[in-house]
């Protein structure tokens, strides 16, 4: 007998579960990062290139979307790198079971959110 299947995927009615949560926001802070690298890049060559175009940098960065640009940028390193270690521990099996995968799930999310806002205010 066959089941029957969804026809039509509502997916703002889908409620993952914390662990699917925080794989893709681990996609998602990858994808910011890797978009991010030729600003950044470019931003070192214009610190470095010299004492004019390195002060107006530190003009710029001192605007508070700036600032706000760069916070995003730090909960996606922070969260990305936090993630990455979980998955690391996930392939040693480390974690075996679904209790450990949830718990895991929110430590990430709490040491990257508390990583954010330590190193936020300071930038700030």
């Amino acid at each position: 007998m066959r089941k029957q299947r969804p026809r039509h995927l509502a997916l703002h009615q889908i409620k993952l579960p914390l662990p699917g949560v925080v794989s893709i926001l681990h996609r998602i802070s990858g994808v910011m990062l890797f978009l991010s690298l030729p600003v950044l890049l470019l931003m070192l060559q214009y610190s470095l290139a010299s004492i004019e175009t390195h002060t107006r940098l530190l003009e710029l960065l001192a605007h508070p979307l700036s600032k706000l640009a760069m916070i995003g940028l730090l909960w996606a390193f922070f969260h990305h790198f936090c993630a990455g270690l979980r998955y690391l521990a996930i392939d040693l099996h480390y974690v075996r079971d679904l209790g450990q995968a949830r718990a895991s799930s929110k430590i990430v999310l709490a040491a990257s959110l508390v990583l954010t806002v330590l190193l936020g205010a300071k930038l700030w």
